[in-house]
């Protein structure tokens, strides 16, 4: 079992992560006034000091402690480290991204630090500080205290001796609309709105004060977002997610970018690197390196990847600018509709960007020119669709967000969109989509002038291929499908994955009936079954009528396109 301290955004982020696992779990707040309600958590509200914290890990079992409590929560911080030593458990620390400490700002290690040359400070750092600034009023400065509108801050606030003129509320905490002579904030990072606040400050003219955040106990694993939160929970508790996530190859050769840098730099071959993610967060990717060059085996997690356990090697060289080269194993692109021209190596937009980022935040004294290899990328490829796609001798380095969630829908509708934008630009005056290599082969013979890259799989995904149709405003679609998906499609599933579908017999009962061929389906377990059960006079009257629902659904997915729909029998006879 897991127990989360929450309270704050990276709580919030954190039950969006942990509730992706279907798992239960506990999530603890002190004062359970967030508005919260997880799916799978069992919340518990209330603060825990060390022996009501190692009850109740001992009671319920817990295994793994994830901190995402705010950052400034120095006691409980201290607290969550002593019960996790004494009962030997990991604590994951969801931390916050911080922004460069910026030399206009006066850091303060502590309260006692401010200044006291101010006439006047607005504290913006909770209720709980009051007590601790009351003082600077005997040094003649005139103090006021922004907190939220809730009738337990406002209590506290006077408990501390704040008056009602001295307080001022929250409309927007990430602007301000208060004039002193300074402002004292927390350095409560981006997802607290440290940048938008210092930039309303300056706009204000106000001097700005900011409190250093306090220092972690040794010992716990940092993340700073939901992807390496994922899989640290993976690592440490690998039987809550019944299944793992991945990295995409975009990620393993910046990784590997990375780590030959450093060795090309002299700065040594550390066995993992961070990398920096496109949603700003750093994950930790495991390295190896080879004679002038470094590596990253990718890892798919439990996505069905034919690059699982792929190397993927990098190299660099000093140049006068940043570059990237493809080299052995990575493809070329042959077609237009890429983010690159054809003769470009098949290296994606956001990969690109990765690898430049990364190397420009290591401050290296000169650019690099980067080469990516992947030693057996030409035969891996052959699995894939990048023949398909036009993209010759290799594999492609992708990815969008750095990270593969297993069995991702997003990344295989991902792949059919970029099939979809290829076949427009092939210039075919129609696309043809089925479901797999046997429909295709069968609807090929049909349109055998279309060239290859107008032939699309949509695998389950009709109505998301459909609907891409659209957008990209391809105006002739032939949709060929088997007896099995077109059944379900009949019925009204655009999505026929067994996991959202299942054969409706009582529909197709109906069907049968509308197509006046009665035939008792009650003993049958797969659709394709019926193709020998139908008399054959009555065979082409139930293909029209089968074929006349699927356009009832389908159609209005095309509204500026004709739709041509061929159903397909086992043996590759096609209707109509």
């Amino acid at each position: 079992m897991i127990l989360v301290f929450g309270g704050t955004t990276e709580g919030r982020k954190a039950v969006e992560v942990l509730d992706e696992a279907g798992q239960a779990y506990y999530y603890s707040t002190k004062t359970g006034e967030q508005d919260l309600t997880p799916h799978h958590g069992i919340r518990i509200d209330g603060a825990m000091d060390y022996e009501a914290m190692t009850a109740f890990c001992h009671d319920h079992g817990i295994r793994l402690i994830v901190d995402a409590a705010h950052p400034f929560a120095a006691a409980l911080h201290l607290t969550i480290h002593d019960v996790a030593e004494a009962m030997h458990l990991p604590v994951i620390r969801y931390e916050r991204i911080y922004p460069p400490r910026s030399s206009d700002i006066t850091w303060l290690d502590d309260y006692d630090d401010i200044p006291h040359d101010i006439h006047s400070l607005l504290a913006t750092t909770g209720v709980q500080s009051i007590g601790r600034l009351k003082h600077l009023e005997q040094e003649g400065i005139r103090l006021f205290y922004r907190i939220l509108p809730r009738e337990s801050s406002i209590r506290i606030a006077h408990q501390q001796g704040a008056t009602d003129d001295q307080l001022c509320f929250y409309e927007d905490s990430k602007t301000i609309d208060f004039q002193a002579d300074a402002i004292l904030l927390k350095e409560s990072g981006l997802s607290g709105g440290f940048e938008e606040k210092v930039d309303a400050a300056r706009k204000k003219g106000m001097r700005i004060l900011v409190l250093k955040r306090p220092s972690l106990p040794q010992g716990f694993i940092q993340v700073d977002g939901p992807h390496g939160l994922r899989r640290m929970i993976e690592k440490w508790l690998p039987e809550f997610y019944p299944l793992h996530s991945g990295l995409t190859t975009g990620t393993c050769a910046t990784a590997a970018a990375i780590a030959a840098a450093c060795q090309w730099a002299g700065r040594g071959t550390p066995d993992e690197v961070a990398v920096l993610l496109p949603d700003g967060e750093t994950i930790s990717v495991n390295v190896t390196y080879g004679d002038g060059f470094a590596s990253v085996f990718k890892e798919a997690g439990d996505d069905p990847d034919v690059t699982d356990g792929l190397e993927i090697r990098a190299m660099v060289r000093s140049a006068e600018t940043f570059g990237i080269l493809g080299g052995k194993g990575v493809g070329i692109i042959t077609l237009p509709g890429f983010d690159y021209p054809p003769g470009s190596p098949a290296i994606n937009k956001v990969p690109r960007e990765m690898i430049r980022n990364n190397l420009s935040r290591q401050h290296f004294s000169t650019p690099f020119l980067v080469t990516i290899s992947v030693p057996d990328g030409e035969e891996i490829a052959r699995k894939t669709f990048n023949p398909r796609l036009g993209i010759e001798g290799g594999i492609s380095i992708i990815g969008v967000s750095g990270i593969v969630k297993p069995f991702s829908e997003e990344a295989f509708i991902d792949s059919i969109r970029k099939c979809m934008t290829i076949a427009k630009a092939s210039g075919a005056q129609r696309v043809v989509i089925n479901s797999g290599g046997k429909s295709e082969r069968f609807v090929h013979a049909r349109y055998p002038d279309l060239p290859q890259q107008a032939f699309v799989e949509y695998g389950n995904y009709i109505g998301e291929t459909l609907r891409i149709a659209h957008e990209l405003d391809i105006r002739e679609v032939t949709l060929g499908v088997m007896l099995g998906k077109a059944v379900k499609l009949a019925a009204g599933f655009l999505d026929t994955h067994s996991r959202r579908s299942t054969m409706d017999k009582s529909f197709i009962a109906g069907m049968l009936n509308e197509a006046h061929c009665p035939v008792d389906i009650s003993g049958i377990a797969l659709a394709r079954k019926l193709w020998q059960m139908i008399p054959e006079a009555s065979v082409a009257d139930f293909a029209r009528t089968v074929i006349s629902h699927c356009h009832r659904h389908c159609d209005p997915l095309l509204p500026n396109g004709k739709l041509t729909i061929l159903l397909i029998d086992e043996a590759g006879h096609i209707y109509p």
